[in-house]
């Protein structure tokens, strides 16, 4: 299914509206992850307003379908686009790592509508996913379980591990989401520990792969519609994408990983996010 023009402008605006949040967010707490943040924002945006069976006026719904965000410092994208999806007010965006708040800055399940686990020890969001998804098969439930995992987060040993189990036990119900920036903490991922052949490790462990331009929402559609109609095996998304995506200074470096704007920034960043 195509994604209509339409819906495709609404997206397109949106995904502006998350990149301001993203910005102020970090910038009202000094702290924060705004570059990959930026990176995920149309694949979140896409996946939870156009894809996942949830209700925000019933986040715990027992049919719904389960996100897991296993690079778990990214909470700006998430939480901005949790707000915008309605299950929590927008204004509350700004209270974003602030003692009193709920709003951590990795995610709590606890206490934020919409966030089924904790996260932030990287590498065991697929875990995650793969106990959702075979308890699923196992009650006849046809939820899916949707899991964010950031290329260099791809380099712990328990992503491969679960990767083995999803294909053994043949869970098509699970939608990996990799989030390929090419950046981590603090150098270029190749330089780091490089994920040589991506695609074809993915594919060597059983998985149905698509691979596109994370920041194209029309491709961005078709991959997930696509992984909901593979049979047999689960669907790793391998998504290009570029480290602070819509912030010319943000783009494509290892600086703003975990970096706030200042105010001048914040200035810069919110003229070319009109």
């Amino acid at each position: 299914m195509q994604l209509a023009s339409e819906r495709k402008e609404y997206l397109q605006e949106l995904t502006k509206t998350i990149r301001r949040h993203i910005v102020k967010m970090t910038h009202h707490a000094g702290s924060g992850h705004p570059g990959g943040s930026l990176s995920a924002t149309e694949l979140l945006t896409d996946l939870f307003f156009e894809h996942m069976n949830v209700n925000p006026n019933e986040p715990d719904w027992e049919e719904r379908d389960i996100f897991f965000l296993s690079k778990g410092h990214c909470t700006p994208v998430y939480y901005s686009v949790l707000a915008e999806k309605g299950f929590f007010p927008v204004e509350e965006l700004m209270t974003f790592r602030d003692v009193d708040g709920r709003l951590h800055g990795h995610p709590c399940g606890e206490h934020i509508p919409g966030v089924d686990a904790s996260s932030g020890s990287l590498g065991q969001g697929l875990s995650l996913a793969n106990g959702v998804a075979m308890a699923a098969k196992l009650d006849g439930k046809p939820r899916r379980a949707y899991v964010m995992i950031g290329d260099g987060e791809s380099q712990e040993g328990q992503v491969w591990e679960a990767a083995m189990t999803t294909a053994h036990f043949n869970l098509d119900n699970v939608c990996a989401i990799i989030d390929w920036n090419k950046i981590q903490l603090d150098d270029y991922v190749e330089n780091i520990k490089g994920m040589k052949d991506f695609k074809a490790k993915w594919e060597a462990f059983g998985w149905h792969v698509i691979e596109i331009d994370g920041h194209n929402l029309e491709e961005v559609h078709s991959a997930f519609e696509q992984a909901k109609t593979v049979k047999g095996k689960p669907t790793a998304i391998l998504a290009h994408t570029v480290k602070g995506k819509g912030i010319s200074f943000m783009e494509n470096t290892h600086k703003w990983h975990g970096l706030a704007p200042n105010d001048e920034e914040l200035e810069l960043a919110l003229k070319e996010l009109v």
